[in-house]
Protein backbone atom coordinates (compact mmCIF):
# COMPACT_ATOMS: atom_id res chain seq x y z
CA UNK A 1 0.00 0.00 0.00
CA UNK A 2 2.75 2.42 0.73
CA UNK A 3 4.37 1.36 -2.81
CA UNK A 4 0.85 2.98 -4.35
CA UNK A 5 0.78 5.95 -2.12
CA UNK A 6 3.87 6.76 -3.52
CA UNK A 7 3.90 6.37 -6.99
CA UNK A 8 0.27 8.21 -7.16
CA UNK A 9 2.49 11.07 -4.83
CA UNK A 10 5.20 10.95 -7.68
CA UNK A 11 2.40 10.98 -10.77
CA UNK A 12 0.93 13.98 -8.47
CA UNK A 13 4.05 16.26 -8.33
CA UNK A 14 5.35 15.04 -11.83
CA UNK A 15 1.52 16.36 -13.09
CA UNK A 16 2.08 19.38 -10.80
CA UNK A 17 5.57 20.36 -12.28
CA UNK A 18 4.28 19.85 -16.00
CA UNK A 19 0.96 22.16 -15.03
CA UNK A 20 3.97 24.95 -13.52
CA UNK A 21 6.01 24.17 -16.70
CA UNK A 22 3.26 25.10 -18.77
CA UNK A 23 1.83 27.82 -16.96
CA UNK A 24 5.44 29.65 -17.02
CA UNK A 25 5.73 29.21 -20.61
CA UNK A 26 2.33 31.14 -20.96
CA UNK A 27 2.85 33.71 -18.69
CA UNK A 28 6.08 33.83 -20.61
CA UNK A 29 3.94 34.78 -23.73
CA UNK A 30 1.63 36.73 -21.66
CA UNK A 31 4.09 39.63 -20.32
CA UNK A 32 6.13 39.73 -24.02
CA UNK A 33 6.65 42.94 -24.90
CA UNK A 34 6.80 42.19 -28.43
CA UNK A 35 3.72 40.77 -28.94
CA UNK A 36 1.40 39.84 -26.16
CA UNK A 37 -0.60 41.82 -23.62
CA UNK A 38 2.77 43.64 -21.87
CA UNK A 39 3.20 44.86 -25.83
CA UNK A 40 -0.31 45.86 -25.67
CA UNK A 41 -0.32 47.78 -22.42
CA UNK A 42 3.34 49.34 -23.37
CA UNK A 43 1.64 50.79 -26.35
CA UNK A 44 -1.85 52.15 -24.80
CA UNK A 45 0.70 53.47 -22.13
CA UNK A 46 2.08 55.50 -24.68
CA UNK A 47 -1.18 56.56 -26.53
CA UNK A 48 -2.47 57.60 -22.66
CA UNK A 49 1.02 59.95 -22.71
CA UNK A 50 0.57 61.40 -26.17
CA UNK A 51 -2.79 62.17 -25.80
CA UNK A 52 -2.34 63.65 -22.68
CA UNK A 53 -0.17 66.05 -24.00
CA UNK A 54 -2.52 66.75 -26.72
CA UNK A 55 -5.24 67.40 -24.45
CA UNK A 56 -3.10 70.44 -22.41
CA UNK A 57 -2.25 71.66 -25.88
CA UNK A 58 -5.79 71.81 -27.21
CA UNK A 59 -6.55 73.28 -23.70
CA UNK A 60 -4.01 75.74 -24.25
CA UNK A 61 -5.28 77.06 -27.55
CA UNK A 62 -9.03 76.74 -26.55
CA UNK A 63 -8.06 79.53 -23.72
CA UNK A 64 -6.20 81.45 -25.94
CA UNK A 65 -9.24 81.35 -28.33
CA UNK A 66 -11.49 82.28 -25.66
CA UNK A 67 -9.31 85.10 -24.98
CA UNK A 68 -9.41 86.65 -28.53
CA UNK A 69 -12.66 85.90 -28.79
CA UNK A 70 -14.03 88.03 -25.72
CA UNK A 71 -11.88 90.68 -26.56
CA UNK A 72 -13.54 90.26 -30.02
CA UNK A 73 -16.85 90.60 -28.62
CA UNK A 74 -16.30 93.44 -26.26
CA UNK A 75 -15.06 95.60 -29.31
CA UNK A 76 -18.19 94.25 -31.35
CA UNK A 77 -20.33 95.34 -28.35
CA UNK A 78 -18.69 99.01 -28.42
CA UNK A 79 -19.30 99.71 -32.13
CA UNK A 80 -22.87 98.16 -31.29
CA UNK A 81 -23.36 101.00 -28.94
CA UNK A 82 -21.74 103.86 -31.17
CA UNK A 83 -24.52 102.42 -33.76
CA UNK A 84 -26.83 102.67 -31.92
CA UNK A 85 -26.51 106.25 -30.70
CA UNK A 86 -26.04 107.42 -34.37
CA UNK A 87 -28.78 105.84 -35.41
CA UNK A 88 -31.07 107.17 -32.61
CA UNK A 89 -29.35 110.78 -33.65
CA UNK A 90 -30.28 110.59 -37.40
CA UNK A 91 -33.77 109.85 -36.35
CA UNK A 92 -33.48 113.15 -33.89
CA UNK A 93 -32.28 114.95 -37.51
CA UNK A 94 -35.12 117.29 -39.28
CA UNK A 95 -36.41 115.56 -42.77
CA UNK A 96 -36.53 118.29 -44.89
CA UNK A 97 -32.53 118.83 -45.48
CA UNK A 98 -31.28 115.97 -47.10
CA UNK A 99 -28.54 117.00 -49.98
CA UNK A 100 -28.10 112.86 -50.77
CA UNK A 101 -30.48 110.38 -51.79
CA UNK A 102 -32.13 109.19 -49.14
CA UNK A 103 -29.81 110.84 -46.67
CA UNK A 104 -31.25 112.39 -43.77
CA UNK A 105 -28.83 115.35 -42.73
CA UNK A 106 -28.10 118.94 -41.75
CA UNK A 107 -26.54 121.48 -44.04
CA UNK A 108 -24.03 122.33 -41.80
CA UNK A 109 -22.73 118.64 -42.42
CA UNK A 110 -21.91 119.47 -45.73
CA UNK A 111 -20.59 123.24 -45.71
CA UNK A 112 -16.80 123.08 -46.49
CA UNK A 113 -13.93 125.96 -45.62
CA UNK A 114 -14.74 127.00 -49.57
CA UNK A 115 -17.48 129.38 -51.00
CA UNK A 116 -19.23 127.11 -53.66
CA UNK A 117 -17.74 127.72 -57.14
CA UNK A 118 -20.10 129.47 -60.08
CA UNK A 119 -20.95 126.80 -61.94
CA UNK A 120 -20.18 129.09 -65.17
CA UNK A 121 -16.52 129.57 -63.55
CA UNK A 122 -15.82 125.79 -63.58
CA UNK A 123 -17.35 125.54 -67.49
CA UNK A 124 -14.65 128.00 -67.94
CA UNK A 125 -11.60 126.34 -66.74
CA UNK A 126 -13.00 122.81 -67.58
CA UNK A 127 -10.27 120.04 -66.70
CA UNK A 128 -7.93 122.75 -64.86
CA UNK A 129 -10.46 122.87 -62.28
CA UNK A 130 -8.71 121.15 -59.03
CA UNK A 131 -10.10 121.75 -55.69
CA UNK A 132 -7.79 122.69 -53.13
CA UNK A 133 -9.00 121.39 -50.35
CA UNK A 134 -6.16 118.97 -48.52
CA UNK A 135 -8.99 117.00 -46.62
CA UNK A 136 -10.63 114.51 -48.67
CA UNK A 137 -13.19 113.62 -45.97
CA UNK A 138 -14.76 117.54 -46.57
CA UNK A 139 -16.42 116.62 -50.38
CA UNK A 140 -17.69 113.10 -48.74
CA UNK A 141 -21.23 112.83 -47.71
CA UNK A 142 -22.28 112.81 -44.33
CA UNK A 143 -22.73 108.62 -44.27
CA UNK A 144 -18.84 108.09 -45.56
CA UNK A 145 -17.39 110.33 -42.88
CA UNK A 146 -15.07 109.24 -40.49
CA UNK A 147 -15.44 109.90 -36.66
CA UNK A 148 -12.41 111.88 -36.60
CA UNK A 149 -14.72 114.50 -39.14
CA UNK A 150 -17.39 114.08 -36.90
CA UNK A 151 -15.58 115.56 -33.74
CA UNK A 152 -13.75 118.09 -35.55
CA UNK A 153 -17.12 119.41 -37.06
CA UNK A 154 -18.27 118.85 -33.69
CA UNK A 155 -15.99 121.09 -32.15
CA UNK A 156 -16.53 123.86 -34.83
Amino acid sequence: MEMIADILLIAGALGAAFYCFVLSRRLNRFTNLENGVGGAIAVLSAQVDDMTKMLAQAQGTASGSTTTLQLLTERAEDVSRRLELLVASMHDLPEGNAKTHGTHAPDHMYQTDEPEPDHATQQDHGANNVSQNTDPEADAPASFRTRRTWTQEAAE
